[in-house]
């Protein structure tokens, strides 16, 4: 069994198309110029552990992002053959614009919320509106923690190094919420792996993670639908099977 906390800094492997994104030298993986969507997201899941090849049979935890977070992140616990989870950030939308990202809270870590304090204000944003929707938000993410883990209280991180999987980043504020929650509990190492994103979405990341593997960083973005053939939503039946189906290949590995 590998132990990861004694390679605590080290980056991934790069590679002549890698990309160096940020002035902390994070290794951004772009396998070639020429960017094709993925077949769906477990065909990404498994691209993804390929790209996670050091960190198999380490001594870490897999959290992914419900829903679709679940699919990509089974498939690379599987491949890593280490215990998988989830983490449940949520988005805070704006007024009249559920869909429009103006910051994010996740579970766990004292709920510290990201706000987009420019969005705020060009919104014209009031504090109460933001603390309605936090407080609306984390009654989902105790919904889904319930139906998903049985309890909402949070898996041991403490020292512990975690990789931080979603099937795709677009602005990054949940992502960002996820690793507060997970820096708050006291994980060692936190690596963003994820299929893809935008570039500039990495490097507002980069400061909340340790190592960030992003298989493809197309320009324009678009969307993360844009990038899967198959993108069909995961309902909350999936991801309970899947953690089932994690657990169990853990169990039937230790034995």
């Amino acid at each position: 069994m590998k132990n990861l906390s004694q390679r605590k800094r080290r980056r991934p492997r790069g590679s002549p198309s890698a990309r160096t994104v940020g002035e902390r030298g994070y290794r951004i993986r772009n396998m070639g110029i020429s960017i094709h969507p993925f077949e769906n997201r477990a065909q990404a899941g498994r691209e993804l552990a390929a790209a996670l090849d050091d960190l198999r049979e380490a001594d870490c935890l897999a959290l992914a992002v419900p829903r679709g977070g679940v699919v990509v992140g089974y498939e690379v616990a599987l491949e890593l053959r280490i215990d998988l989870d989830v983490i449940v950030p949520r988005k805070i939308g704006a007024p009249g614009q559920p869909e429009l990202a103006i910051g994010a809270v996740a579970s766990w870590g004292d709920h510290e919320r990201i706000v987009d304090s420019d969005a705020v204000r060009y919104l014209g944003v009031d504090e109460d509106y933001i603390d309605r929707q936090v407080r609306q938000e984390l009654a989902e993410v105790n919904r889904r923690l319930l139906a998903y883990r049985g309890t909402t209280e949070p898996p041991d991180v403490v020292d512990r190094n975690v990789i931080l999987i979603d099937d795709g980043i677009a602005t990054g504020y949940t992502t960002r919420a996820a690793a507060v929650a997970l820096r708050k509990l006291g994980a060692g190492e936190i690596i963003l792996a994820v299929p893809v994103a935008p570039p500039e979405a990495l490097r507002a990341i980069e400061p909340y993670v340790d190592r960030v593997v992003c298989l493809k960083t197309p320009t324009p973005f678009m969307a993360v639908g844009y990038w899967y053939h198959d993108f069909a939503q995961v309902s909350d039946s999936e991801v309970v099977e899947l953690l089932r189906k994690a657990r169990q290949d853990r169990s039937d590995a230790s034995r």
